[in-house]
């Protein structure tokens, strides 16, 4: 004889086997999420102001994911605070995906430099990937009477606290590279923040400051018309953009080096299966030769990680800065 099983019995079942269908990846949320994926337009936050080395890669970025995922990449500028504007922003957005950061060693150094921030770094966003790296040029007014790095050390040291340098903010790769600079060559000059970069280089070539540390990228045709007055790059080897400027080791300075890199985060739970189809398709399009060579005109390589790879480079980044601002930068 047979009978019905008890409910209770039925509903343990039923618990059971619904427990192992979630369990399977192919009914988990992230996997249906990121087949489906993306199914709308894609914002990347630039917490830097328009015409900068961001604002410019993330345009050309979205621009070939937009071709590749099909669907629209806006870019939406949120410069201010030394970019922690723009980054909180993104932290506190949803983790679907469709919001994205555009971010650089700004960041990195921010997690030591600027304590009193409503988010962390590698708490409150997941890395996606690194995009591209390139050096920085120091320029002085042509009023300045010093035609090289040397020169301009001398100058410096005869006028203590008499000579500006701007820069795009706290934290901001310019500024840590004026402040180890500063350290570097043993010399005083005035840190003059603006609010994004586009100002100030317009402050530099229009002679309100004496000096900047600026990107290749962005700096090298104000170089070329005689805006400014190259003085040194800061990579190990000359920029193929303006090869006849010198190191600052080659000028005379030993050991100095200083870069900016640019990479892609999400807000912290944005679903796996997304950030490594956002990984492939950014890496994919990094590649490609009309991009590479766009960016190598001015001055610029492509970085290709992992998300894993780009969280251990994300992590190592923020120690080597956070030493940097306790033996050389301002206090915010």
């Amino acid at each position: 004889m047979t009978g019905r099983a008890p409910a209770s019995r039925i509903a343990s079942r039923f618990m059971r086997a619904l427990a192992v269908l979630l369990a399977t990846p192919a009914f988990s949320a992230g996997t249906s999420l990121a087949q489906d994926y993306p199914a709308r337009a894609i914002r990347i936050i630039v917490p830097f102001g328009a015409g900068g080395p961001a604002d410019v890669a993330a345009r050309v970025l979205g621009n070939a994911l937009q071709q590749s995922l099909k669907q629209p990449f806006v870019i939406e500028n949120r410069p201010g605070a030394g970019a922690v504007i723009g980054t909180q922003e993104a932290a506190k957005s949803a983790p679907d995906g469709y919001t994205l950061l555009m971010m650089s060693n700004t960041q990195t150094a921010n997690e030591s430099l600027v304590p009193q921030r409503k988010y962390d770094l590698m708490r409150d966003l997941l890395p996606i990937a690194p995009i591209n790296t390139s050096d920085l040029v120091i320029v002085v007014h042509p009023s300045v009477a010093a035609k090289t790095l040397k020169e301009f050390i001398a100058l410096a040291k005869s006028q203590p606290g008499k000579l500006n340098y701007a820069s795009s903010g706290q934290g901001t790769p310019y500024h840590m590279a004026g402040e180890l600079f500063k350290t570097m060559a043993g010399i005083d000059l005035v840190h003059v923040p603006y609010r994004n970069s586009g100002e100030a280089r317009n402050g530099v070539i229009g002679g309100q400051v004496q000096m900047m540390i600026d990107a290749v990228t962005t700096m090298a045709p104000n170089v070329s018309q005689g805006q400014v007055r190259a003085l040194a790059t800061t990579g190990k080897g000359r920029s193929s953009v303006l090869p006849e400027v010198p190191t600052v080791e080659e000028a005379g300075l030993p050991g100095y080096e200083a870069t900016i890199w640019l990479g892609l985060m999400a807000p912290a739970g944005t679903p796996k299966p997304i950030i490594d189809k956002l990984n492939a398709a950014i890496n994919a399009a990094i590649k490609r030769p009309e991009i590479v060579k766009l960016w190598a005109d001015q001055g610029a390589a492509p970085m290709s990680m992992t998300p894993e790879e780009f969280d251990k480079y994300l992590r190592g980044d923020i120690v080597k800065w956070a030493e940097v601002v306790k033996q050389f930068a301002d206090k915010p």
